[in-house]
């Protein structure tokens, strides 16, 4: 209580600094450095709240002063000291309303706002990608999709950072259960990567980054395709095209698709195969044989494949 004192009267000190008085200009650069200063100390003490709300008075002075990038940088700090009370909170089990959630989403706005009229789009995406991540990390991935897409619309100068944001949408999704609109993004995404990634000479075989991301895509789309089971008259002719790589009645070993491991192609067509044939002790043991080769999230997406099979919840339809 006696720090929560001190900081008060403190805070008030500097604060009486910035008040107009006849022929006495404030000096607002000096009470800015101050807040600062302020706000280091509180931080050492472990008083993120108080020393959030200090970053927001330097904002403020920072704004008055027409200095942007100051302004954009002390709202960043602001944002992230309320975004570490509130995870404090959360381990702690300590009841409360969010408000320093909703304390942090406001600062988080008000700094893309700022970045974005000073023509900096990437320094806002990154500020938006750093929010989704939070909030997915908090366990709420319904809302981190809007600061996802938001960052996706920033980076359009940049594909391989908006390629990474569109697949913390996807996952996001995936989370929600919304599997139709997972793989609409993921779709989204692989088409991306071939017309506007880098490729082979010659070719249309996507290299690097690009390669690794269309793998990925590929081997979640299969697999949501084969959750979601679309009867083939709402089938999309992208998704058919998909799936046709995957047919053993069309299998042609010089057509492979390039871009994944040969095992890896061969276990997803048997996957494939086994779900057309409702085979479901064969969708076991190919999981057992696929679960060291696929990421955390496909590994999920598989589980689930196999457990539709198993005991058929409909929600796939």
């Amino acid at each position: 209580m006696a720090a929560e004192g001190d900081f008060l009267m403190r805070y008030r000190a500097v604060s009486n600094k910035l008040k107009k008085r006849f022929l006495r200009k404030p000096n607002v650069a000096e009470a800015s450095e101050q807040f600062g200063q302020l706000a280091k100390e509180l931080k050492q003490q472990d008083c993120l709240q108080y020393a959030a709300f200090c970053n927001l008075a330097m904002a403020r002075c920072e704004q008055t002063l027409f200095n942007a990038p100051g302004e954009a940088l002390a709202l960043t700090d602001a944002a992230r000291l309320f975004l570490s009370s509130e995870k404090e909170n959360r381990a702690l089990q300590a009841p409360g309303f969010d408000e320093h959630l909703q304390a942090a989403l406001n600062c988080y706005s008000f700094a893309i706002k700022v970045y974005i009229e000073m023509n900096q789009p990437v320094m806002a995406a990154s500020l938006s990608l750093e929010l989704g991540n939070a909030l997915k990390e908090m366990n709420r991935p319904g809302e981190a999709i809007v600061h996802y897409q938001r960052a996706v619309e920033l980076q359009s100068q940049t594909p391989i950072e908006a390629l990474l944001s569109m697949g913390g949408i996807a996952t996001c999704k995936i989370l929600t259960r919304d599997y139709d609109g997972a793989l609409t993004v993921l779709t989204e995404m692989q088409l991306m990567c071939q017309e506007r990634g880098l490729q082979l000479p010659g070719t249309n075989t996507p290299v690097g980054a690009f390669l690794d991301i269309v793998a990925k895509c590929e081997i979640s789309r299969v697999l949501l395709l084969m959750l979601l089971e679309p009867p083939p008259q709402k089938l999309l002719p992208e998704h058919a095209q998909t799936l046709e790589r995957y047919a053993w009645e069309c299998f042609d070993p010089h057509s492979q698709v390039t871009f994944l491991p040969e095992n890896v192609f061969l276990l997803l067509q048997s996957v494939v195969m086994a779900c057309q044939e409702k085979d479901t002790e064969s969708l076991k043991s190919l999981q057992t044989e696929l679960w060291p080769l696929l990421s955390a999230e496909q590994n999920h997406l598989l589980h689930l494949v196999v457990q539709e099979r198993i005991t058929p919840s409909g929600q796939g339809i």
